[in-house]
């Protein structure tokens, strides 16, 4: 059995929405969240004294812009599913205007009207209950095209690559590497009946071999968005898409200088509460 560590974080439910991210990006692989606590699981296999010292740099810059004090304790547990609680209470949910995203444990009745996205998140990121999933949701239903090609970088439960065929797309590759995102996303491919659209491949951007897609998305964070800019621009054709999410507000200049630095066009910015969603276009 693994061990794991606990991470608690005292916050409101408002700050805990924008600690997610940094959590996520440490590596954090299971979530809890209350009214004044955020319990952040992680495999005490990929703690060090360097991950430490960075979740303590990154915690304090983003406490720093949310204008938060938090208290923090970390202990070991033995592993469990995390996910339990939270399962009894999530209802499915509409996105835009024409997706719905459910577990396999909910009923949902207006289905002449949405595409249904059956999603169970186990411990992965991308459920379409946080604000950067909805956004690029959104986002994508907006852009996509049934001749296009997907690529989804970091692709958690595999929410992004799943609504791109449903919403009508001709295929969608995948990467993580994330042994439990891999094995949740190849999960429900299957149960959303699109196996054989999307390809799933564990391993980073820049060892993929395939054609330049014709649009990517990405619901990272803002520095892992950077530092894979130009692996994006070699992976997409000239003219293609880039959909982003995963971003602040505060982010929005930083994003969009680095975005123009490496020839790409801001087309649209969308806005929930702190969060946006940035879809941009490849210049030649």
């Amino acid at each position: 059995m693994k061990t794991y560590l606990e991470i608690s974080i005292t916050a409101t439910p408002h700050q805990q929405e924008l600690l997610l991210p940094t959590m996520i990006e440490l590596g954090c692989q299971g979530f809890q969240e209350s009214d004044g606590e955020l319990l952040c699981y992680i495999d005490k296999s990929r703690w060090s004294s360097d991950k430490y010292e960075q979740f303590r740099s990154d915690l304090k810059r983003t406490l720093r812009i949310i204008s938060a004090n938090a208290s923090v304790r970390i202990k070991e547990i033995q592993e469990e599913n995390w996910n339990v609680l939270w399962e009894q209470t999530i209802q499915p949910i509409e996105i835009g205007q024409k997706l719905v995203v459910k577990p396999s444990w909910c009923d949902y009745n207006n289905i002449e009207n949405r595409i249904i996205i059956q999603i169970d998140p186990k411990m992965s990121f991308g459920t379409g209950y946080h604000e950067t999933t909805r956004l690029i949701l959104q986002l994508l239903e907006r852009y996509v095209d049934a001749e296009y090609s997907i690529l989804d970088v970091g692709m958690g439960t595999g929410i992004l690559a799943i609504a791109g065929v449903k919403l009508g797309t001709t295929t969608a590759v995948g990467i993580d590497v994330d042994d439990w995102s891999i094995e949740n996303a190849r999960e429900n491919v299957e149960s959303n009946c699109v196996a054989d659209k999307v390809a799933i491949f564990k391993k980073p951007i820049d060892e993929l071999e395939s054609p330049p897609a014709d649009l990517i998305t990405a619901n990272l964070t803002l520095n892992s968005i950077i530092e894979l800019l130009q692996h994006f621009r070699s992976h997409l054709r000239d003219g293609g898409l880039l959909l982003l999410s995963g971003l602040l507000q505060s982010d929005r200049q930083a994003m969009t200088k680095h975005l123009r630095d490496h020839h790409f066009e801001v087309i649209e910015q969308l806005t929930e509460n702190e969060w946006i969603a940035l879809a941009a276009q490849k210049l030649t």
